[in-house]
């Protein structure tokens, strides 16, 4: 429990990730080894990672690469990072989220509780900009709404499974480095073909049942692919891709 890293694949997010990391050095619990992943950026992702690490040489983070296009595979390149240089136990955000200042704390609570692997709940961030009524309960209806989905997909119940269905949003999840390597881990793939996230979840599914919802971890998430989007094509998307744009990464 005492390597917990924490991981952040970053994709042209030149004005996104700095509140993001702003928000990680500001943990309680701060003894955190943090690695973020840039995923081939072409604009100042790299420039204000490495600016920041300058800046606050009090937090340990690493700045990797990874040229595979795709949140799957530099969340599996972070992740198998950290566990070559010593990590037992792993967190994801993404670089357009706030993690409350207690997150790491809550997940080693989770740890020590016995779950090897974390999932935890998905607010909307109310910094970006002012929020319309809608947005305040629209993404965590969202989460909700992918979640039964999920539950209900076929095969789902699956002998094969050990437990049900629990989703774990990709910006807000935990888990143990020997699970992830039992199970193995993220699929190395682009979004646009697979929920990275849903794939983990099911992946451990496999191998094990210790794995839960935290209420207490708590991510806030950008509301910028529900603007891009729109409330339905929101919920189509994360229902398997039923509705696809012709640009997925929202800047």
């Amino acid at each position: 429990m005492k390597r917990l890293w924490v991981v952040v694949p970053a994709y042209n997010e030149e004005l996104g990730i700095r509140p993001t990391l702003v928000a990680l050095a500001a943990q309680v619990d701060a003894d955190f080894t943090l690695v973020v992943v840039d995923n081939s950026s072409t604009d100042g992702t790299v420039e204000v990672v490495r600016g920041f690490a300058r800046q606050h040489s009090t937090v340990d983070l690493r700045l990797i690469g990874e040229v595979q296009k795709g949140t799957g595979a530099a969340a599996d390149t972070g992740m198998r990072y950290a566990i070559a240089h010593g990590a037992t136990h792993l967190a994801r955000t993404d670089a357009d989220c706030l993690p409350d200042a207690d997150w790491t704390a809550a997940i080693r609570r989770a740890f020590v509780d016995g779950v090897e692997l974390v999932g935890g709940r998905l607010l909307p961030r109310t910094d970006e900009a002012r929020l319309r009524p809608w947005e305040r309960w629209l993404l965590p209806t969202v989460v909700e709404q992918a979640a039964a989905f999920g539950r209900l997909r076929p095969g789902n119940r699956d002998p094969a499974y050990l437990g049900p269905y629990l989703m774990c949003p990709g910006c807000n999840l935990a888990i143990t480095a020997q699970l992830y390597v039992r199970s193995g881990g993220f699929p190395r793939t682009a979004i646009e073909d697979v929920h990275e996230d849903r794939a983990l979840v099911n992946r451990v599914r496999t191998v094990s049942s210790a794995y839960a919802r935290r209420r207490d971890v708590r991510v806030r998430g950008s509301v910028r692919r529900l603007r891009a989007y729109g409330l339905v094509d929101t919920l189509k998307w994360y229902a398997d891709h039923r509705y696809t744009p012709d640009v997925v990464d929202i800047r």
